[in-house]
């Protein structure tokens, strides 16, 4: 189960990269959660409206490495955003439920976006 939750995140954050909103839907449980330094959202429409916000502000998302144990997976990865933001190192912590992602919470500097 470990390496398919590890592909399903990668696919999911692959679709973010691609700026493809359907493919990221797919991945994601319709109670979802997001955590992150910035806000807390929940159910997977409101988590698919920060998605885009979000897609529409990188140019890149690349996965740098990647660990799992049972319903969770760790994803490292760096964001390459325009000005002022630059390049960010972020991580996430997710957790599956019914095959799905049910939580995401992210880890970065949230300096870049008081700018």
């Amino acid at each position: 189960m470990s390496e398919e939750n590890i592909r399903k995140a990668e696919s999911y954050y692959q679709a973010i990269n691609n700026k493809d909103l359907a493919a990221a839907a797919q991945y994601l449980h319709p109670d979802v959660r997001v955590l992150s330094p910035m806000m807390e959202i929940e159910g997977k429409e409101v988590v698919l409206d920060g998605v885009q916000r979000f897609m529409a502000m990188i140019s890149t998302l690349t996965i740098r490495e990647r660990f799992s144990s049972g319903d969770k997976v760790v994803l490292i990865y760096d964001i390459d955003s325009p000005a002022p933001v630059g390049t960010l190192r972020a991580s996430a912590l997710i957790t599956f439920k019914d095959n799905l992602i049910i939580r995401i919470e992210l880890f970065f500097d949230a300096r870049p976006f008081e700018k």
